[in-house]
């Protein structure tokens, strides 16, 4: 038996060499991210000759451009892990009994969605746009570290893989390994009774990306400081890279911790040790730990999207963004205060009543550096020259859906009302409305503002506006449905309800559960729209014929990051570009006049403009 596993795994390299040899030939897989679209894009002709031209590109790249691309890829295929399986999920909660999937295949289902949405989706998504467009927001040449920069994304997919490793090794086992059926939080003693493997598997996976994110942060912050350009200093330093530094602070002081709680569980689980065990331990030991992690990930998450939003909104405002200095010190109030309020998810767990009002009060003082940023965002707003372009509709999209969001957050902060809501959709509602019509929000306003920069096209309008529409619609007919569930008792986490009616009315939750079925399935139709429109657009839409697609110059709004897309044509044109607009090229909603690059009024957060690009590459 010993020497067929040898002979197998001999067998199995040779394949993987051969596999590799034959992927570093290949030079006419083509990309159509930068480097490789048609001449007249964005970056013109094509890949250089410094870089492979085929699939080994991307598996040896070390452009900050690219592992950006390379995170958004990954993204987007944990994004549809995530969806599909909770579309399952919610096709289940149809009707009150147990119709179309077993209450453990459920489980597996719940636990799978929520660590993937946050752990692979949420947190890569937004190292994607840190990847790529920090350096050129702050004019370096690339990361501090490149080489490490790519091997933080290489641990990714593993990651992945381990997380769902139930889902394809059960079937092959009989079962033997099946899907972690946990919960996204792992609760002890739960956790470490079950004798599942795949809750291992699922751990190592879990700590695999907290590994990855921890290098990603530390390679952040060493960005920031040091390979700013020598006309970005401390107080033109734009917004998004000011919410990426605090993530990236807040990723340092959070992930370790989370990998250190994760061992210590796989200990339990395996070597009879008792950290978390009831005798001997302490199950709300690991509750403590986990959400010392599991709250600063809320703000991990959602403090770029702002960042984001905050650098968008403005652009579409025709006017600077109202109190900057305001904006980035409640930034940093919220990286602090994340680390004060883990407690508030135990209001419930029997802890003393005068910790829990300490928890309270910095719950609720956490909720006012989050409503100067919205309060900024609609004054930046107020008197603007709106253009309702898609970008800036899924902008406003996020300040509704966080107002909703936060203002349900500050009733959960309320220890008396949170020992009633506690554990019920209400709960879900929530948060969903903060991570869903949030900081998914800002990724697709992000995507589709930048996305010219990207590949040199322009995506369809009316698609992208289809969109925003369905989605916009999707997500409060879903998640609101969800906070009135909560108030009428409904528990979360069951995979089936059929409750007495004196102790909730069935009918209406029947009901409720059916409208979010229909709004999770019109967030999944609106995601198809999203994909085919920027596939399609990315290798047939129309060929930017200008640097400034959305007509910026017009207010003096042009940025750092179109900036250097100007300085790469006028480099790749001998130093002549067209500054003119096209018809083709303007914005969605955008009435204006172009009227060329002549008196551009610097912002507060984009001056003075880059003159040249330090290192030209696709």
């Amino acid at each position: 038996m010993a020497g067929e596993q040898l002979a197998l795994t001999i067998l199995m390299g040779i394949v993987l060499l051969a596999v590799a040899g034959f992927l570093s030939r290949v030079t006419d897989w083509r990309s159509y991210a930068p480097g490789a679209t048609t001449t007249g894009g964005a970056t013109g002709g094509a890949a250089h000759t410094e870089k492979p031209g085929g699939v080994f590109r991307w598996l040896t790249t070390v452009d900050h451009k690219d592992v950006g691309i390379l995170y958004g890829v990954y993204a987007v295929i944990a994004f549809a892990w995530a969806g599909v399986g909770v579309l399952v999920m919610r096709l289940e909660l149809l009707t009150p009994a147990q119709d179309l999937i077993g209450a453990q295949f459920y489980n597996g289902l719940l636990t799978s969605h929520g660590v993937t949405m946050l752990l692979l989706f949420g947190t890569p998504i937004l190292a994607a746009f840190s990847n790529y467009f920090i350096p050129l927001l702050i004019g370096a040449d690339d990361m501090a570290f490149p080489r490490i920069n790519a091997i933080a994304f290489w641990l990714l997919p593993p990651g992945a893989l381990l997380v769902w490793a139930g889902f394809f090794l059960g079937p092959l086992t009989g079962g033997a390994i099946a899907p972690s059926q946990t919960s996204w939080t792992m609760y002890t003693p739960l956790s470490v009774q079950q004798a599942n493997p795949g809750v291992d598997l699922m751990m190592l996976g879990l700590h695999l990306t907290g590994v990855a994110a921890t290098m990603g942060a530390i390679n952040f912050i060493a960005t920031i400081f040091v390979e700013r350009g020598d006309e970005v200093n401390w107080a033109n330093l734009d917004i998004f890279s000011w919410t990426v530094l605090v993530q990236s602070v807040q990723i340092l002081f959070a992930f370790p911790l989370l990998g250190s709680a994760l061992i210590m569980l796989l200990l339990d689980r395996n070597f009879g040790t008792t950290f978390f065990a009831v005798d001997g331990g302490s199950p709300i030991l690991w509750q403590h730990l986990f959400w010392f992690w599991g709250h600063p990930e809320v703000y991990i998450l959602i403090l770029p999207a702002m960042g984001i939003v905050s650098w968008i909104l403005p652009k579409f405002s025709g006017r600077r963004l109202f109190g900057f200095k305001f904006v980035v010190y409640s930034t940093i109030a919220i990286g602090v205060l994340s680390f004060g309020v883990w407690a508030h998810h135990m209001f419930s767990s029997g802890i003393d009543p005068r910790i829990r009002a300490s928890f309270m009060a910095i719950t609720l003082a956490i909720a006012i550096p989050t409503a100067v940023k919205v309060f900024n965002w609609i004054t930046t707003m107020w008197n603007g020259k709106l253009r309702l372009t898609t970008p800036m509709l899924f902008s406003i999209g996020f300040i509704s859906n966080i107002i909703i969001g936060g203002i349900t957050g500050v009733f959960l902060a309320a220890i008396p009302v949170d020992l009633v809501l506690h554990d019920t959709y209400y709960v879900v509602g929530h948060f969903h409305y903060f991570l869903m019509g949030g900081t998914v929000f800002a990724v697709f306003a992000g995507i589709y503002y930048w996305f010219p920069l990207m590949t040199g096209r322009m995506y369809q309008r009316k698609l992208a506006k289809i969109h925003f529409w369905l989605t916009m619609a999707g997500v409060n007919l879903t998640f609101f449905a969800m906070l009135i569930m909560g108030y009428m008792g409904m528990p979360r986490r069951y995979a089936s309800y059929q409750v007495d009616g004196a102790i909730a009315p069935l009918a209406q939750l029947t009901t409720l559960h059916q409208l979010a079925t229909v709004g999770a399935f019109l967030l999944g139709v609106a995601q198809f729209v999203w994909l085919w429109n920027m596939v399609q657009s990315a290798r047939e839409g129309p060929l930017l014929e200008t640097p400034d697609p959305w007509n910026l110059k017009d207010d003096g709004m042009f940025g750092r990051d179109f900036q250097w897309l100007e300085a790469k044509r006028l480099a790749a044109d001998g130093g002549q570009t067209d500054s003119r607009s096209h018809p083709a090229d303007r914005s969605d909603g955008d009435t204006h006049a172009q009227s060329g690059a002549e008196n551009i009024e610097p912002s507060e957060a984009d001056t003075p403009p880059i003159a040249a690009v330090r290192r030209i590459e696709d």
